[in-house]
């Protein structure tokens, strides 16, 4: 028989991945919502908002019951992963949130291009995410560590659209806030692959107790438990 214990431990984890394809799903529906123009697309991700919230809550109280009784420093590590993820994931949804709410206001208005660059800097933010999920399922840090040079990619992308919306609103006043929405959308996505890439370095913390966050040699330090807190 699974020890108590260990069954919270399990249902944390399912909690915590629920919350991962929520927080996938709500930003691929504000981007199909901005793609298609579609109100009611960019209305669900706010309601799909509001179930990652529930789940942010319902994790965060379990894990700190967890902390008192957890025997091993294993166990301390997934239980304070699994809170940092949580934090990640559900800034995810909040950044999906803001893709949505603009698309309503862009919908408004004609469309000013095609979103080319868009979809691209999407799918490469997601690919992160779902790397950096499958590291923390599979525990499998070398995989989670291949995340993190690809956030350069987004930002890079990121800088691009940034760059032809000024452009736009230089030529064209009247472009000004259909521009503004896009580059608000465009930094949006921009941080879902930070948060990727957050989510990445603290599976590496979970499989090797090593902090790498701001590393620069590639290699980390150890740190005390609570220091990711």
């Amino acid at each position: 028989m699974t020890p108590p214990f260990q069954r919270d431990i399990q249902h944390l984890n399912e909690c915590l991945l629920t919350m991962a394809s929520k927080a996938e799903s709500a930003v691929t529906t504000a981007t199909r919502a901005l793609l298609e123009r579609n109100d009611e697309l960019a209305a669900q991700v706010e309601e799909t908002d509001h179930e990652i919230d529930r789940l942010e809550l319902e994790i965060d109280e379990l894990a700190i019951q967890l902390l008192s009784k957890a025997p091993l420093a294993r166990d301390l590590r997934f239980i304070t992963v699994a809170m940092k993820i949580c934090t990640d994931l559900e800034r995810v949804g909040d950044e999906a949130t803001t893709m949505a709410r603009r698309t309503l206001k862009l919908s408004q208005e004609s469309q000013l291009k095609h979103y080319v660059d868009i979809p691209r800097m999407v799918e490469s933010a997601m690919a992160m995410m779902d790397q950096a999920l499958k590291a923390f399922v599979n525990e499998d840090a070398e995989s989670a560590r291949a995340v993190i040079p690809q956030d350069k990619d987004v930002d890079g992308l990121n800088r691009k659209l940034q760059s032809e919306l000024r452009e736009f609103m230089e030529k064209d006043p009247g472009t000004i806030s259909k521009c503004l929405h896009l580059m608000v959308i465009s930094k949006s996505i921009e941080r879902i692959a930070d948060h990727a890439k957050n989510i990445a370095e603290v599976v590496v913390y979970l499989c090797e107790a090593t902090d790498i966050r701001h590393e620069k040699s590639g290699h980390g330090k150890e740190f005390p438990i609570n220091a990711i807190l």
